[in-house]
């Protein structure tokens, strides 16, 4: 048992098999809907134009085997049983092996990283040392640590498989709906059937995008019973087909024929796995969406039906092809022609279904993981809607989703056929398995602590495997592949100028930080006036103070009397747990009431700012003052060293045992501890004019807290109940003078764009205007 998925799988042994059996049902819509409407149109794009179907079969035996062949050993073997099993603390993808090797591995491309989060739940598990026990891990763990071109190189590899998957997004949608819908040619005149297709998918994908803001949630009951009755239709169809047609077509399983088969046809048949690769689309969904399900389900729901029914499918095709060999041009060699006349406009309602389901699955894991790629930093803010207040992973970026639908219309209209939509579709999906596959194998090296051997036979056989299919993809660019390398290019080009603008950004901040020194000399009351009220910077710099404050404490007379830093950031791992959210502590002497708060989110926690967040942001300090006094985890004697002083604070659910606090109406009568084991801190009173809220802590008795705490307490209330004032900081980035154009143009233009036209910060759009102050600054990097 590897020490990734340790504990997971413990958990899984708990859970009954009633749910495990229920996880695996629902993971038939989520997960395998592409997967599953792939035998609409491999046997239709393998014959398209690069080999043809001879009387003597070996073309369709040799298919056949390499269907056969091709979904046992990547599907079944490097999925299932090995790829499932390097999750993410239960997550998976492209972003989650990227986040294993960022932990085992000083490769993090976020600039904020601290030691503090190394001490995360999620980011070590049961206290396994993440040295390499091994000779050559600890040599590939230090080279990749020296050397930053290689940490780019490996940002840059996971940034590519991304980019795949965002151009899966928009070509297996027009494949799988412009598939399904062309079961309409076989009632109608070959003349006239193309001018239906185009019209009823193009109003089909308009359909399904224009509804994904509604979210999956109120049909998504629907998606495993559509897939289940797909599947069982398809192995139905093809078990018919083998007793009927050709009961000794299993006899193509054999490797032997894919051998026949390359030495007929040669070049030809080398082309034609462009078209059979289309067989494993969706395979990658497995992984991808392994966070809404569990390993068990997935591999139960793979091999028990969506395995077997795809290869009875296919056998299917093949038997009542190797029967039929009037067939001049692939007009007639689809997955329609194999269906029982009788059951065609049927079996034509329920492709077209399926095929809906299997976009749906691919268009939220395209919104899936643009979300995941934006929380790390590396794609521009956008709009992300929860369409479910149940289920976590269910998500909505109109910007992207509008984009999507353009794209992919392009690509219907454009291209008009399954061939040209298949080389692109096939190009997309190879390259996404061959970066998994990569990162895969250091992933056994750093992270499982394996022999390097076993990495190395890893890559090799499924690396040669791939490799072959991707050379037989590329081979095709000017027939369709160019489509996803083409919008791969555009979508790394965003995502690197955005990084590469971030980072300049963060340096920039902490170059031009302020010194502890500086603050210390202008006393308790900063050289100015301190007003009542609680005072928000926000900041991306996790420890010194920025320079935005300095530049406040010089433009401004007055300043609230309790200042908070905060900085809301992104970690490495997929969740952080409540209880391990805020990391709070002092900024200089405790009489400067000056804090700084660092709020952390993992990269697929959903991050809601609203009074709940503002109630848990004040909960933690009042935990920090009481916590302080009493000597746990925290001292500030010496201010010069206050980074490295930070406690680990939960939310207020969290704090079983600590302060909770409580707003009641000025007039309303006080509600006393109704514990001896409580008492209450309030503010001072003060004479108002209008009704305001009185805000209290309620705190334990025990242990006791000095009297500073206490002090410093009522400060805090008096604060709260004065109001919160939001301070942030809008950067106008700037190259410096005497810079490379190269830099001027990534910079001045390419980043300055993206900043301009993409949403503010999350934590920003909710934030009341009338209590907003935002100051404006060049940055020169």
């Amino acid at each position: 048992m590897d020490p990734e998925t340790g504990v997971y799988q413990n958990i899984v042994k708990r859970e009954s098999w009633r749910t495990v059996l229920t996880l695996a049902y629902q993971s038939l819509g989520v997960v395998y809907g592409d997967l599953s409407t792939s035998p609409l149109y491999v046997f239709k794009s393998t014959f398209a134009e690069d080999i043809q179907h001879s009387e003597t079969n070996e073309e369709i035996y040799g298919v056949l085997s390499f269907i056969f062949w091709t979904l046992t050993l990547v599907p079944l073997f490097k999925y299932v049983f090995i790829v499932l099993k390097a999750d993410d603390n239960g997550e998976g993808g492209t972003f989650a092996l990227y986040s294993l090797l960022c932990r085992h591995a000083r490769v993090n491309s976020l600039p904020n990283c601290q030691l503090a989060d190394e001490e995360l739940s999620e980011y070590k598990k049961d206290n396994i040392d993440f040295a390499p026990k091994n000779g050559f891990g600890s040599k590939l763990k230090s080279t990749l640590e020296r050397y930053r071109v290689l940490q780019r190189f490996l940002l840059v590899l996971a940034l590519i498989g991304t980019c795949m998957v965002i151009g899966d997004g928009v070509l297996t949608p027009a494949l799988s709906v412009f598939s399904a819908v062309s079961g309409l040619e076989l009632s109608m005149a070959k003349e006239h059937h193309k001018y239906v297709e185009v019209p009823v998918a193009c109003a089909i994908l308009i359909g399904l995008f224009a509804l994904q803001h509604y979210g999956t949630h109120k049909v998504g009951f629907l998606f495993a019973p559509v897939v289940l009755t797909w599947l069982l239709c398809i192995s139905a169809i093809g078990l018919y087909n083998i007793l009927h047609w050709n009961p000794y077509v299993y006899q193509a399983l054999s490797p032997y024929y894919m051998y026949k088969f390359l030495k007929k046809t040669q070049r030809g048949g080398w082309m034609s796995l462009g078209g059979i690769l289309l067989c494993i689309t969706g395979s990658e969904a497995m992984f991808a969406d392994l966070g809404h399900f569990s390993q068990l389900s997935i591999k139960i729901a793979f091999t028990s039906l969506v395995y077997p029914s795809l290869i009875l499918a296919y056998m299917g095709q093949a038997a009542y092809l190797s029967q039929h060999h009037d067939v001049n041009n692939d007009y007639r060699i689809g997955f329609y022609v194999s269906v029982p006349e009788k059951l065609r406009w049927p079996v034509l309602v329920i492709a077209i279904l399926a095929a809906v389901v299997g976009s749906q699955a691919i268009i939220t894991g395209t919104f899936s993981i643009i979300k995941q790629c934006s929380s790390l930093g590396c794609f521009p803010r956008v709009k992300i809607v929860h369409t479910s207040s149940k289920i976590h992973g269910q998500i909505y970026i109109p910007e992207i989703n509008w984009i999507l639908m353009l794209l992919c219309l392009a690509v219907t209209i454009g291209f008009r056929d399954t061939k040209r939509m298949g080389n692109a579709s096939g190009l997309a999906v190879i390259t996404v398995m061959l970066v998994t596959t990569c990162l895969m194998s250091l992933v056994i090296v750093l992270c499982w602590q394996k022999s390097v051997f076993f990495a190395v036979g890893f890559v090799v056989f499924f690396g040669t495997i791939e490799a072959l299919y991707f050379s037989a993809s590329l081979i095709k660019f000017l027939e369709g592949a160019w489509v996803p390398i083409a919008l791969a290019f555009v979508f790394l080009i965003i995502m690197c100028v955005w990084h590469y603008g971030t980072l300049k950004k963060y340096e920039f901040d902490v170059q031009n930080k302020v010194s502890i020194n500086w603050l210390l000399s202008l006393g308790p009351s900063l050289g100015i006036v301190r007003v009542r009220g609680i005072g928000l910077i926000h900041t991306e710099l996790v420890s010194g103070i920025p320079a935005i404050f300095s530049h406040f404490v010089t433009n401004l007379p007055a300043f609230h009397q309790v200042l908070v830093f905060i900085c809301i950031k992104s970690v490495p791992v997929p969740h952080v747990r409540p209880e391990e959210r805020f990391l709070v502590g002092h900024i200089g002497p405790r009489k400067y009431r000056l804090y700084r708060c660092i709020v952390r989110y993992g990269y697929r926690d959903f991050h809601k700012d609203d009074m709940e967040f503002e109630n848990d942001l004040v909960c933690s300090i009042a935990e920090l003052i009481r916590s302080g006094s009493v000597g746990v985890n925290v001292a500030i004697d010496d201010p010069v060293k206050e980074d490295d002083k930070m406690t680990v604070v939960g939310t207020c659910s969290t704090h079983t045992e600590g302060i909770r606090m409580s707003e009641d109406d000025v007039d309303s009568n006080i509600d006393a501890a109704s514990t001896s084991e409580l008492r209450e801190i309030q503010s001072p009173p003060v004479v108002v004019n209008k009704p305001r809220k009185r805000v209290r802590f309620i705190v334990p008795e025990s242990p006791k807290i000095d009297m500073d705490a206490t002090e410093e307490l009522q400060d805090l209330t008096e604060a709260r109940e004065a109001g919160i004032a939001y301070i942030l900081g809008h950067s106008y980035v700037k190259a410096k003078q005497g810079s490379s154009f190269l830099k001027k143009l990534v910079i001045n233009f390419g980043y300055e764009f993206l900043r301009r036209n993409s949403r503010a910060p999350t934590h920003t759009l909710s934030l009341p205007h009338a209590s907003t102050l935002e100051v404006g600054m060049i940055y020169h990097v």
